[in-house]
């Protein structure tokens, strides 16, 4: 019992430090730099070095990021997505085949530099596929293209007039409604950025908003 306590009374310490700082934080005009603890913006020059690259929003890349690992480049999920950006054995093997990387060690997606790289090529590929469309993209990252075209030929989704809550699959809805809600707060936050996604989809403010 003690113990526990302890820890409740630990927990307590620190929630009251994080409270702490968002009020001196809000006190002092401060409150961005407090919600960028929340939001960073963790391997920067790499991240905006592939985005330029391949024409993505860095800042995309970043949402995907804190959703898919919360920025833990060891991590690797049950079904085997491996590193920042949680990319898939085969969608990996599948990339290095197109950007021609005959070195490619699947180990390889534990380094942030090749995992960004590869996120961020499969983010711009789906831009493509998905004519830039930020719903549809973010979908076809999380539940595979197959599925996202297979609801656009049954008519499930309308990609003209596409909302979050049109998704048919609820793991992939929530997802695009987290990774959507990063988003908007790091365009917020960090909005000096150059941007490049979408470079063709008039919805995009409309989503941010």
């Amino acid at each position: 019992m003690k113990i526990r306590l302890g820890k409740q009374i630990s927990l307590l310490k620190v929630l009251a430090v994080v409270l702490l700082l968002v009020f001196v934080g809000l006190g002092t005009g401060h409150a961005t730099s407090v919600q960028k603890l929340f939001y960073p913006y963790p391997h920067r020059s790499v991240v905006e070095k592939y985005a330029s690259l391949y024409q993505v929003d860095p800042l995309l890349v970043m949402a995907v990021m804190r959703e898919e690992s919360k920025f833990l480049p060891q991590s690797e999920s049950r079904k085997g997505a491996k590193g920042l950006m949680q990319i898939m054995p085969d969608t990996a093997r599948w990339i290095a085949g197109n950007l021609g990387d005959t070195a490619f060690q699947l180990d390889d997606l534990l380094k942030p530099d090749k995992n960004i790289q590869y996120g961020t090529w499969y983010l711009a590929n789906l831009q493509k596929e998905f004519s830039g469309n930020p719903v549809l993209v973010i979908a076809a990252y999380n539940g595979g293209r197959g599925h996202v075209k297979e609801w656009i030929n049954a008519d499930k989704i309308d990609p003209g007039n596409m909302q979050e809550k049109d998704i048919p699959f609820q793991e992939t809805r929530q997802y695009v409604e987290r990774v959507l809600k990063s988003y908007r707060k790091y365009t917020m936050l960090y909005h000096n950025t150059q941007h490049s996604f979408p470079l063709n989809y008039s919805g995009r403010f409309s989503l941010l908003r």
